[in-house]
């Protein structure tokens, strides 16, 4: 390296590093896990929320643009395929009980997906919101890229509707455990079936910290949600309009 190249243009070289933004993930990801064994593993500061906020920081401050950064770090969001397959290994293990309790599992998915599209009608409605805003927020529920696809679908604004997945789910893995205190739940299975139904990716990372039962519950709810969400809210959303 020349001793004379000014700093900024160094700095702006590394900025165009795959290797930089890849790296500055990965470390972002490892020290929101150490935060949140230190604070015992409350909900509160989940460990994805705090990787995407020092993440949003790490860009501002940089002035790395999303598309530079995600040029970089398309390779984890590569991986993320293999990592929804792999949600069939402890889906295989518990195969036998979710056979057996399989029509009360559908029936628990549709009655979720129908109350938290209804709310989220009603709620809109009473506050005023326009159709773009119903649009983009029936869909919070579902993990992000359904979703966005969703949202796109009905003229709802895709980037709105990934944020408001993110909310959500930060939501129902804080107030989650809560509630299943409060109703004395204790079966690790529902725990997580209703995490993965309310809190799409999020509750489903969060039910794995609970047991492997958990989480094989949280990714079938995540995943039949999004699979009869993608049918059902567009033909919700032309009911209501």
């Amino acid at each position: 390296m020349n001793p004379r190249e000014p700093l900024s243009q160094v700095v702006a070289g590394m900025a165009q590093s795959p290797l930089l933004h890849l790296g500055v993930t990965l470390v972002a990801f490892m020290l929101a896990l150490w935060i949140n064994k230190r604070a015992r593993g409350t909900p509160f500061l989940h460990p994805v929320l705090l990787a995407i906020l020092m993440l949003i920081g790490f860009l501002l401050l940089t002035g790395i643009d999303y598309a530079t950064y995600f040029a970089g770090a398309q390779f984890i969001h590569f991986l993320l395929g293999p990592a929804i397959v792999a949600l069939a290994v402890p889906l295989f293990d518990h195969s036998a009980r979710i056979r057996r309790e399989f029509v009360p599992l559908m029936l628990a998915c549709l009655a979720g997906i129908l109350t938290a599209v209804g709310s989220t009608f009603l709620l809109v409605r009473w506050l005023g919101g326009g159709e773009a805003t119903l649009a983009s927020l029936l869909p919070k529920s579902v993990t992000s890229p359904i979703a966005m696809g969703i949202a796109e679908q009905i003229g709802g604004f895709p980037a709105l509707a990934a944020g408001l997945v993110l909310v959500t789910g930060a939501i129902g893995c804080a107030l989650g455990p809560l509630v299943f205190r409060l109703l004395n739940i204790k079966d690790h299975a529902v725990q997580g079936f209703a995490l993965g139904l309310a809190a799409h990716g999020f509750g489903t990372a969060h039910s794995f910290t609970i047991s492997n039962l958990a989480g094989a519950f949280a990714g079938l709810s995540m995943g039949v949600t999004g699979l009869l969400s993608a049918f059902l809210i567009p033909l919700l959303m032309r009911l209501f309009s």
